[in-house]
């Protein structure tokens, strides 16, 4: 009786470790004997006989894709990643490609835009250049014309030099043939040189006449000449190169109407000339004969 009471205890203790062990060891060999790909009605089933438990290994889903064949919503950060790198690697390569471009993009416009202003450049400096050449042909231009003019001036002043023409003219008077001057003749002579007070452009013809014969009367009319010159020189500075005297003795001279009469008195037959293109008109011999009234036929 006693060894009964004391094995029942044991006995129970025993079959309590036996339960306990059966009941840790099923869940184990079922998770072993849980296939890696169930078929698509094995989620059913489980479901249908026992629902998972979301804190047990297989509510978590494989790297695979799901029942529908659409990527799992709850797949792992490693499976996401495995598929979105190829993307993020290509995206980079076609930023990288758009950097590129845009830099070359950029390199040609600015080389663009030197090559413009390089060509603005060059097109301002030929237009200044031929802005400058149109500026130097006009003033030598003008310069041609005002030589051109200056030419005809000159070449008129030189075709003109030996042109004169008689202003006025007067006789001298002597007795006797005596080369001494009268006071009427330098009453003449006075108002001649007045005339010819600072004025250029002119000279005096002097025509000596005697009614000698011959070599003698040659002789007295170039005293009488030389006395004319003589008191022009001395008393009213005439220059001496603007005199021009010649000796005709008797020679009968043609007058104005071209008769020729005998030389009868002795004189000195002057005359005042002008060069109209060296004598302007207010200094010339003829304008101031015309403002004083004076001039003489």
């Amino acid at each position: 009786m006693n060894m009964n009471s004391l094995s029942l205890p044991s006995v129970s203790g025993q079959v309590g470790a036996l339960v306990l062990a059966a009941a840790l060891a099923i869940p184990a060999v079922a998770q072993q004997a849980q296939p890696t790909s169930a078929p698509p009605s094995a989620p059913q089933a489980a479901t249908s006989s026992q629902p998972a438990s979301p804190s047990t290994p297989a509510a978590y889903p494989s790297d695979k894709e799901g029942f529908w064949g659409h990527l799992n919503p709850f797949a792992r950060k490693g499976w996401v990643k495995k598929r979105t790198d190829p993307i993020n690697d290509r995206l980079t390569e076609l930023d990288e490609v758009n950097a590129k471009n845009a830099k070359d993009i950029a390199d040609v416009d600015a080389r663009a835009q030197a090559g413009i202003s390089k060509a603005q450049a060059a097109a301002d400096a030929a237009n200044q250049t031929a802005t400058a050449a149109g500026t130097q042909a006009q003033n030598a231009n003008s310069l041609a014309q005002n030589a051109s003019g200056q030419v005809n001036q000159i070449n008129s002043k030189v075709s003109g030099l030996d042109q004169y023409h008689q202003i006025s003219d007067v006789d001298v008077t002597f007795r006797g043939g005596n080369p001494v001057l009268s006071t009427e003749a330098k009453q003449q002579l006075d108002d001649m040189a007045a005339k010819l007070a600072g004025r250029q452009g002119y000279i005096i013809e002097l025509e000596g006449h005697s009614p000698v014969h011959g070599a003698a009367g040659i002789q007295s009319s170039e005293r009488l000449a030389e006395a004319v010159k003589r008191y022009l020189v001395t008393e009213h500075q005439i220059p001496v190169y603007r005199m021009h005297a010649v000796a005709l003795g008797n020679v009968q001279v043609a007058s104005a109407d071209g008769d020729t009469a005998p030389v009868k008195t002795s004189s000195v037959h002057i005359r005042l000339m002008e060069n109209s293109l060296a004598a302007q008109d207010n200094a010339s011999p003829h304008g101031a004969a015309s403002s004083t009234g004076a001039e003489q036929p």
